[in-house]
């Protein structure tokens, strides 16, 4: 079973071994970045993070708790 209904994410075991990920979804895109917190930035179009500009930002704790919390708001925002 997938962590997300919409989007095809890595478990919790992912990031919190500090990866980041990004993907998307037709032009919604996003991109999951793992420090202290995981950060989740979401955007439409093609270009990179980088390049994009940003239309939604959010933090949420490492851990269990705070990913299903950051997939949800993810979720919530692609709809």
């Amino acid at each position: 079973m997938s962590v997300s209904q919409i989007f095809d994410i890595p478990k919790f075991y992912y990031f919190d071994s500090g990866n980041d990920y990004s993907g998307s979804k037709g032009d919604f895109a996003y991109k999951i970045i793992t420090g202290e917190k995981l950060t989740c930035r979401t955007w439409h179009g093609r270009l990179c993070s980088m390049k994009a500009q940003i239309e939604n930002e959010s933090e949420f704790e490492r851990s269990e708790e705070g990913f299903a919390e950051m997939i949800k708001w993810l979720e919530d925002k692609y709809k």
